[in-house]
């Protein structure tokens, strides 16, 4: 099975951007369709983003389509979220999930019950 560890969260101040990178290892990164969801103090988890095994198709969160930019680097084994002008309203935990049986190569699962295997997260503060 594989692992995966985040990193590239921090406390910055609204309007600021971050890029947060999710390492893989134990089987290759090409084998997953890879998401990020991110949990607010209080809140359910939400999605954020996904990105299918190729690299060709991604999904997006409502609320982050045109600031967010999901990507991959198979070869590295990574997957990255580019995250720009942020708001406070997106302090959360973040985190990178793996889905290995995915049902749509066109359109990389938005469910969190979808995905096998996650992250231990990173958090992200977004001051005001």
């Amino acid at each position: 099975q594989v692992q995966l560890v985040e990193s590239g969260g921090g406390l910055v101040q609204a309007g600021a951007s971050l890029r947060l990178s999710c390492a893989a290892s134990g089987r290759p990164l090409s084998s997953y369709d890879m998401g990020w969801f991110r949990q607010a103090p209080g809140k359910d988890r939400e999605f954020v983003a996904s990105i299918n095994w190729r690299g060709t198709f991604r999904n997006y969160a409502d609320s982050v389509k045109g600031r967010f930019t999901i990507s991959r680097d198979n070869v590295k084994n990574t997957v990255y979220l580019q995250i720009n002008s942020l708001k406070p309203e997106e302090t959360a935990v973040y985190y990178c999930a793996a889905d290995s049986s995915p049902r749509n190569y066109y359109s990389p699962a938005i469910d969190a019950d979808e995905y096998d295997f996650w992250g231990q997260g990173t958090q992200v503060t977004v001051s005001s």
